[in-house]
């Protein structure tokens, strides 16, 4: 009996870098999660430095084929990462690992290729959209970034592509989020879906809350702000209901991820389901299964019927990512 062959998957964020090594079960037809470990990105010069410490820790064998999902753009097996200070080269983490087989992705394809590796239990549904619905399928994700990616069904199988639609520009609905696209034009120039829609989005919104004089702001939120995380800060207030810029901040983020979220939903003709990832969605529930943030998702005109005919469902798994690098990996190792 040959033994099961050993994957290196990692999910690179601007925050965090989470390491996993997987096992092919191939009786069971799916990948077994034999480590996993997360590391702070900003406290490493390289990915190569956290791949070496990870695979040091561990004496699980020979590692037949790796990849990493990255948050950027890839283009020849390279990257430099969105939010961090690192050049990948998968070259030269071939020779630093001793892996033969090693491949970049970006991080939302990798996201996007782990959704088939998921179970029912991993999705909080949101919008059921038909019963028959079939077709392509997109992902969209904010977290410490906003990215997405598609998904193209081909007849047989989904094959994915990424793309930087998080950078595209941010399109104002109401006439609130005009106001909020021209203080951040003062401030950054060009404003893009991540300035809005992501945990630094949760901060610039507030933002223009506060410096605009539409809300007084709260001295006790104030003050915590300053020694624990603002996304996480806004988030909380809102949830408790205890502080009306805070729900303010929230009730904006959610109409404008609701909006891109469609926009890539036509864009991708995605029929066959839009896809919430990241890690915000996944803490926004209680934001996000609420009638009027399914309103502003289905809110499209003519093409209101196409967008409520498609699934729309939050991943409440965190390593779906990993699930998905390890998946291409394997499927590199096998063609």
């Amino acid at each position: 009996m040959s033994s099961p062959k050993l994957l290196l998957a990692g999910d690179v964020g601007g925050t965090k870098t989470n390491l996993a090594i997987f096992a092919m079960d191939e009786a069971a037809g799916r990948l077994h999660l034999l480590r996993n470990q997360r590391f702070p990105s900003v406290e490493f010069d390289s990915l190569n430095a956290i791949a070496l410490r990870f695979l040091g820790a561990g004496n699980e064998g020979t590692i037949h084929a790796a990849c990493f999902g990255v948050p950027g753009p890839v283009r020849n097996n390279r990257s430099q990462p969105t939010n961090l200070k690192w050049e990948i080269d998968a070259g030269t983490l071939r020779a630093d690992l001793g892996i033969p087989c090693v491949h970049l992705l970006n991080d939302l394809a990798a996201n996007a290729y782990g959704i088939s590796e998921l179970d029912e239990t991993d999705f909080v549904t949101v919008q059921d959209g038909l019963k028959t619905a079939a077709g392509n399928r997109c992902i969209i994700s904010p977290g410490t970034g906003l990215g997405e990616a598609g998904l193209f069904w081909d007849g047989r199988k989904y094959r994915v592509w990424a793309c930087e639609g998080g950078h595209a520009d941010f399109a104002p609905r109401s006439e609130i989020e005009v106001e909020l696209l021209g203080y951040l034009q003062t401030r950054f120039g060009h404003v893009s879906n991540e300035r809005v829609i992501c945990g630094q989005g949760l901060t610039n919104i507030y933002a223009f809350l506060r410096d605009t004089g539409k809300f007084p702001q709260s001295p006790v939120v104030a003050e915590e702000m300053k020694t624990h995380d603002v996304a996480k800060v806004i988030s909380n207030y809102a949830e408790s209901g205890s502080d009306p810029m805070c729900m303010a901040t929230v009730e904006i983020f959610a109409h404008c991820l609701a909006m891109e979220a469609a926009n890539f939903a036509l864009r991708a003709m995605a029929t066959g389901g839009v896809y919430l990832g990241g890690g915000i969605p996944a803490k926004m529930l209680w934001k996000l299964k609420t009638p009027a943030f399914r309103e502003a998702f289905t809110a499209k005109g003519r093409m209101e019927p196409l967008i409520e005919a498609m699934p729309l469902r939050i991943i409440l798994n965190d390593q779906a990512a990993l699930l998905g690098a390890a998946r291409y990996a394997l499927d590199a190792l096998d063609d």
